[in-house]
């Protein structure tokens, strides 16, 4: 079984790794101290098992799961008991709490033995926080990773099979459908004005007649958004 180990720690690596080193059917792939360095590797070298740390800097466990998708299966490893239902909730195989003991983590390696198959990471993470507001939203670049906080995001433009995200004057595409990332954001924050747009209020400067029965939303920096008659309806709602 290929595994990578994932931790910012490096003793909370080095336990890991001498306690799978005892196994004669383990290849350590690769072992990463940070998210951004996870998601290359998964990406790489898609392993059948990451043990993945779930505070880390930059990215957090659940988003490398999100951005690393189907190519493997996840065992956490944290100090941390709050994210147990969460990391259930993708179909984690196992929760290691640290401290743990080895007969412990040889228990969880052990249902990995039995559970490996493939799994869609990325659309089982979405299902699980699609009751919570994304607070940042991450885009992989080919090796680069783009973390936008949800707050300086603009608005965001149907692109077929992808979006385009507006945030400080750039645009980064993400494979994701419009009407999926809708049903993640602040509601409070971000309206559908269109079939195509979903616009950021605190972006907004006014809103124009274009022409009969038809509006546009001015941006703070410039930019116009076609409002439909439904998404004109939801902002007079919210602004009156």
């Amino acid at each position: 079984m290929r595994v990578i180990i994932v931790d910012d720690e490096e003793l909370a690596r080095m336990v890991v790794r001498e306690f799978l080193r005892k196994q004669p059917d383990i290849d350590i792939l690769a072992e990463c101290a940070n998210g951004f360095e996870a998601v290359k590797a998964i990406t790489e070298l898609e392993p059948d098992l990451v043990f993945l740390d779930i505070q880390m800097p930059k990215l957090d466990g659940f988003e490398v799961a999100e951005l690393a998708g189907n190519r493997t299966r996840y065992i956490f490893v944290t100090a941390y008991d709050q994210y147990a239902l969460k990391a259930f909730d993708i179909h984690a195989i196992d929760y290691l709490l640290k401290p743990f003991s080895e007969q412990r983590f040889q228990a969880a390696l052990q249902q990995a033995r039995e559970r490996i198959a493939p799994v869609n990471v990325q659309a089982l993470a979405q299902e699980a926080n699609a009751h919570k507001s994304l607070e940042r939203i991450v885009i992989r670049d080919g090796s680069r990773v783009h973390v936008i906080p949800a707050e300086r995001i603009s608005y965001i433009e149907a692109q077929d099979d992808y979006v385009q995200i507006r945030s400080e004057g750039k645009d980064y595409l993400k494979n994701q459908r419009l009407s999926e990332l809708e049903t993640q954001l602040d509601p409070a924050r971000f309206v559908r004005v269109h079939r195509s747009y979903i616009l950021n209020l605190e972006a907004m400067e006014r809103i124009e007649q274009y022409a009969k029965d038809s509006h546009q939303a001015i941006l703070k920096d410039g930019a116009k958004l076609p409002i439909s008659r439904s998404g004109y309806q939801k902002l007079r709602a919210i602004i009156q």
